[in-house]
């Protein structure tokens, strides 16, 4: 570690202006070969901005220095519940960096881009076979966006048939976006009660000629499969309503079972957490959207198609709600999850399901009876304890804090609501047993610190650059510039 600098920080520790030295250069241009360009006054300043001044080796190391403190899936286990924050092979970035798909501009003509509308073409098919719809759409850009177009394409059937109907039911162990996408398409929302696995019953009570849709997660938010769901599906239809899936949770399903099989009508998929793509700092994702044959008129426009052997956009579709995403999608997300789809085949997709789902429930085995289980019916990809039983009224955020001493992300805390005190854990397929074994370690040994030393978790981490920090006034009162 360098010495402290004029800030009083290390040199290690300074932002990048502390690190400014008038002078300071890190480049070298040539002289001009063209003539000056004239710019307007009013686009011009007098004086360079006050930017720093710094060679390329300080700029390299600073940013070389933050990559190194961030936590990433490359890092270690990453057990955010609900997000499916797996491994990606390196293989599918590779693909995706090929230059005839890196470098294509989103406006070339049709018959210069074959090969990328046929990769498009074949996810589109693919992901209908995954999951049972007959029609999907790639243009939405993440889930929620998914969520949106799903719903509009739901309000879109509805206008269709005379009537938009007002209401969307929700149940309580749904996506937490669920409610919010509703209220956007203007429907007003309708919580329905479970306890962890919704019941047709519940459903039929709310049920009426005027709700539009049903928004169910499968399996829920507490990685319990709805076992009710053909029957649930059965009673909306009944009354003319439509059912939409969110497919934040498909990994706990490939090569098992098809939503579409159930009855749900329309879904999105996040291929930013099912097939192979970061997850996480905002982006970029992937929301693509299935739907029944009697829906697929709604989808938006463009929809790629073949015809013989040439693809092409399809843009006369009248009875689209148009337009959601400009061009064709977020292209790179469509050829990592091509390529993670074709790498693991049918069979592969189906282990990977299989070893997430035995994942969670080695992880459950192993903290159970230690770790208060608020639902005792089985487990899927996920598995969501709380921290009823922690002592030294320790909680879930001190359990989080203290994970990050022992070199873990946290999980996902106080998620989903229904449960007090949630720690909602997903292992995912790609963590090994010793990986499981380590983690599942560790949080036993937080919960006999809560009871034999409770003031190490309420104090840590103590092993990081920064300590709790106040994340609420973060929030709500960011910091975004520079300030001397």
């Amino acid at each position: 570690m360098k010495g402290p600098g004029r800030s009083g920080l290390t040199l290690d520790e300074k932002l990048i202006f502390e690190h400014s030295d008038p002078g300071r250069r890190g480049y070298s241009l040539p002289p001009l070969d063209v003539p000056v360009a004239s710019l307007p006054p009013e686009l011009t300043r007098e004086e360079v901005a006050d930017f720093p001044e710094l060679s390329e080796v300080d700029v390299v190391r600073h940013f070389t220095r933050l990559s190194a403190w961030n936590y990433g899936v490359d890092s270690g286990f990453y057990p955010l519940g609900s997000c499916t924050m797996k491994y990606n092979p390196k293989v599918n970035e590779s693909a995706a960096r090929l230059p005839g798909f890196s470098e294509i501009h989103p406006l070339c003509p049709e018959n210069l881009a074959q090969g990328s509308l046929e990769l498009m073409f074949r996810l589109q098919e693919a992901l209908g076979e995954i999951a049972g719809f007959p029609a999907v759409t790639l243009q939405p850009a993440a889930g929620a966006h998914g969520e949106l177009t799903g719903m509009l394409i739901i309000r879109a059937h509805h206008e269709a048939h005379g009537n938009p109907r007002r209401k969307v039911l929700i149940p309580d162990t749904a996506h937490g976006t669920n409610p919010a996408t509703a209220a956007l398409c203007g429907y007003d929302v309708v919580p329905v009660s479970s306890d962890g696995i919704l019941t047709a019953a519940a459903v039929a009570e709310r049920m009426d000629e005027d709700v539009a849709a049903l928004m169910v997660t499968n399996p829920n938010t507490l990685g319990l499969f709805e076992s009710e769901i053909r029957k649930i599906c059965d009673i909306v239809h009944e009354r003319g309503g439509l059912v939409y899936c969110d497919g934040a949770n498909l990994n706990a399903l490939l090569g098992i079972a098809r939503p579409g099989d159930m009855g749900i009508d329309v879904m999105h998929f996040n291929l930013h957490k099912t097939f192979s793509t970061p997850h996480g700092g905002g982006g970029p994702g992937s929301g693509p959207v299935g739907v029944t044959g009697e829906l697929a008129r709604y989808l938006p426009r463009p929809v790629v198609v073949r015809e013989k052997d040439v693809y092409r956009l399809d843009y006369d579709r009248p009875a689209s709600i148009g337009r959601l995403r400009s061009f064709h999608g977020n292209f790179g997300i469509l050829v990592r999850a091509w390529a993670y789809i074709r790498t693991l085949g049918g069979e592969g997709l189906r282990l990977a399901s299989e070893m997430a789902v035995l994942n969670a429930n080695y992880i459950r085995s192993r903290l159970e009876g230690t770790y208060h289980l608020p639902y005792e019916k089985r487990s899927l990809h996920e598995v969501v304890f709380s921290d009823r039983d922690l002592e030294g009224d320790c909680h879930t955020l001190d359990l989080a804090k203290r994970l990050i001493d022992f070199g873990y992300h946290p999980p996902t805390v106080y998620f989903p609501l229904v449960v007090k005190g949630a720690i909602m854990i997903e292992p995912t397929e790609t963590e090994s047993k010793e990986t499981l074994d380590e983690f599942c370690e560790a949080m036993l040994t937080i919960a006999d610190e809560s009871r034999n030393d409770p003031d190490r978790l309420k104090n840590a981490p103590v092993r990081t650059r920064l300590r709790r920090l106040d994340e609420t006034g973060a929030a709500r009162n960011p910091r975004l510039k520079w300030e001397r």
